[in-house]
């Protein structure tokens, strides 16, 4: 389809406006679901004008990562923002490979936090932090998975082009792949954003923390810049998940836009109701969850490869 960049821009604009929308969605819709009111939908936003109202308190054991590591990874997630394909318009700063580089630039992110929570010197902090490099490299395997079905597929390796490049929708087994694949992207993203039922991130027991325990020794501007880059990442991943789902020429720019809109904020509604109707996996079986998708991801590939004749 013809390439517009007037409406990649407007999507990039509009993820960085709105991300901190989209957990208002969930949480709306979770309370939704338990017959609550909830809190307001702009509530993520009141919560950052708060916090970059107030100074930052930072542990005397710190010797910097603590402090550098709220920007470093609002960096990465900025940069890894630059390779989507807003609207199905290709990414002007695209290039072969750059799918690699997206997915370390989230790890990158991830980094920056880990290294911030062993630099408290807490117990609690470090015990979350373990368990965050446990389960990432779990599912890191499903996540390449999910990149090699999408490279396989578009015939590239240029992250726009596997998101934007319209499949055969008149082969059964393609189609199927697509579905198994988007299904296992969205296991990822509820993974990598610490969300239930791998993660809770309202918890406040701290034996059960996760994500949260990495963050405790934040405040002020610091954990705000975290909470922003805790919702650029949902609005990232869930943006990824919608794209695998719109066809590249279904439509003009203008409606592939709304599409796009709607289809992240339709994420968010479907993650408050998995949240809302399903309880917290144990740690034990987080692992064999997280290899039973990368099996998945991989008969995703398998069925792609038998529905495009193995590539000719």
């Amino acid at each position: 389809m013809p390439q517009n960049p007037f409406f990649w821009w407007a999507g990039l604009i509009t993820a960085l406006l709105l991300a901190p929308l989209l957990p208002g969605v969930i949480n709306k819709t979770k309370a939704c679901f338990v017959g609550r009111q909830g809190p307001s939908l702009l509530q993520p936003y009141y919560n950052l004008h708060k916090l970059f109202r107030k100074d930052c308190i930072r542990s005397s054991t710190s010797c910097g990562p603590l402090a550098w590591a709220p920007g470093l990874e609002l960096s990465a997630l900025l940069l890894a923002l630059l390779f989507l394909p807003y609207a199905n318009q290709l990414s002007p700063f695209a290039f072969t490979g750059d799918a690699f580089l997206f997915a370390y630039l989230l790890g990158l992110g991830r980094f920056a936090l880990v290294i911030g929570a062993m630099d408290t010197g807490s117990s609690f902090e470090g015990m979350g932090a373990s368990r965050e490099v446990q389960f990432a490299a779990l599912t890191e395997g499903a996540f390449f998975a999910v990149i090699g079905f999408l490279a396989f597929a578009s015939r590239s390796l240029n992250l726009s082009e596997m998101l934007s490049c319209p499949l055969p929708a008149n082969v059964p087994t393609v189609i199927a792949a697509v579905i198994l694949a988007a299904g296992i992207a969205f296991i990822v993203m509820l993974v990598e954003n610490s969300r239930v039922p791998f993660d809770d991130p309202e918890t406040h027991l701290e034996l059960t923390m996760i994500h949260e325990a990495m963050i405790l020794d934040y405040s002020g501007p610091d954990l705000g810049f975290i909470l922003y880059s805790a919702a650029l990442k949902l609005w990232l991943m869930t943006a990824l998940v919608v794209l695998m789902l719109l066809p590249g020429d279904l439509a003009s720019a203008p409606v592939l836009f709304i599409l796009h809109l709607l289809g992240v904020l339709l994420g968010g509604i479907v993650i408050g109701a998995v949240e809302a109707v399903s309880a917290r996996f144990r740690f034990l079986k987080l692992p064999q969850f997280l290899l039973g998708a990368l099996c998945t991801a991989l008969i995703a590939l398998a069925l792609t490869v038998i529905g495009t004749g193995g590539g000719r």
